[in-house]
């Protein structure tokens, strides 16, 4: 299964012995995932959800908590729609449930956001309302650059109320509108992990701090990769460089320079793409890198001032437009 799907099915077997809890859980499923509908002239409660165990749960609190039957009607796949989805309807006693669970306020009037009783409620029914709005409209993205706890919203009153939620559980949520659907989104994987464990979905919050830090091993090894072989190139590119200004040293002092800077010298044509200190291992008697690259950098500097004595282009001429790029 997916994360989204292992979440929902681990949040859907939670046993919630608190009856507020309950009911906030109740009342947020109900205005996340779908509302009270007129047909046929009376007033239905139905909810459209993802999972045939969250459905079973619903309608299993509905009944024990406010005494209401419902049916469950399944809804076949088709389209850009893949899998079933399943609404559970409350027909008779619908505009009572829909009184009691808050989506009418006492007027008759629907409620925006979220219920009164759950805006103002404990922090224990501010999780449960966080379960419920996941369980009807929530989803999971793998860890990583994008990755995200994220809730579909029937409007932005009820985005900010789920906002404000994760406010006071001390977790930061933020609510924006995508082509012109209301979302409150949890983009930090502290944040993430925070949710998870708040809502109750322990072990899916542990499979995902797995795949989670073994994205994080796997980036910082390619970076290091990465860096290394940027290191290889630069130094690669560096010794070409240099071969090519010894090759003009050379040719403007001829005979005219010390033994050890003519072998350093030497050295370094010999390999091009060698490093300082593989040159230095490859010396007779072996030098440092250091001590291999103070005697080019003087053979450089005694061919250019002698290039300037003669009028002659310096060991940096022999550079082409492909070296300097590098």
């Amino acid at each position: 299964m997916s994360l989204t799907a292992d979440v929902k099915d681990e949040l859907a077997r939670l046993k919630i012995d608190k009856l507020s809890a309950r009911k906030a859980e109740v009342a947020a499923t109900l205005r996340f995932a779908g509302g009270l509908h007129i047909i046929a002239g009376r007033p239905v409660v139905e909810a459209e959800v993802d999972a045939g165990i969250t459905a079973r749960r619903l309608r299993q609190a509905i009944q024990e908590v406010y005494g209401h039957a419902s049916e469950v009607i399944v809804v076949s796949g088709g389209g850009l729609r893949r899998g079933n989805r399943y609404v559970v309807r409350v027909v008779a006693g619908g505009e009572q449930l829909a009184r009691q669970t808050g989506l009418l306020d006492a007027r008759g009037r629907p409620v925006r956001g979220l219920p009164p009783h759950v805006v103002n409620s404990s922090i224990g029914d501010a999780v449960a309302a966080w379960r419920g709005a996941f369980l009807a409209h929530g989803s999971l993205t793998e860890p990583g650059r994008s990755s995200a706890l994220e809730v579909t919203c029937p409007g932005p009153e009820a985005a900010l109320a789920l906002v404000g939620a994760a406010r006071r559980l001390g977790i930061q949520a933020k609510a924006r509108e995508v082509r012109g659907v209301d979302r409150v989104v949890i983009r930090d994987g502290d944040a993430i992990s925070a949710m998870l464990t708040r809502m109750g979905a322990h072990d899916a919050v542990m499979a995902w701090e797995e795949r989670r830090m073994r994205r994080e091993v796997r980036g910082t090894a390619n970076r290091l990769a990465n860096f290394d072989d940027a290191n290889l190139r630069r130094s690669a590119q560096a010794a070409v460089a240099a071969g090519a200004r010894v090759e003009r040293a050379f040719e403007i002092l001829g005979d005219e320079m010390p033994d050890h800077l003519r072998q350093a010298g030497t050295l370094r044509l010999e390999h091009k793409q060698a490093s300082l200190e593989e040159l230095g291992q490859l010396s007779e008697p072996p030098l440092t890198k250091d001590a291999v690259a103070g005697r080019i950098r003087r053979l450089l500097a005694m061919a250019d001032k002698r290039a300037s004595e003669l009028g002659v282009p310096d060991t940096e001429s022999n550079l082409t437009q492909d070296m300097l790029d590098m």
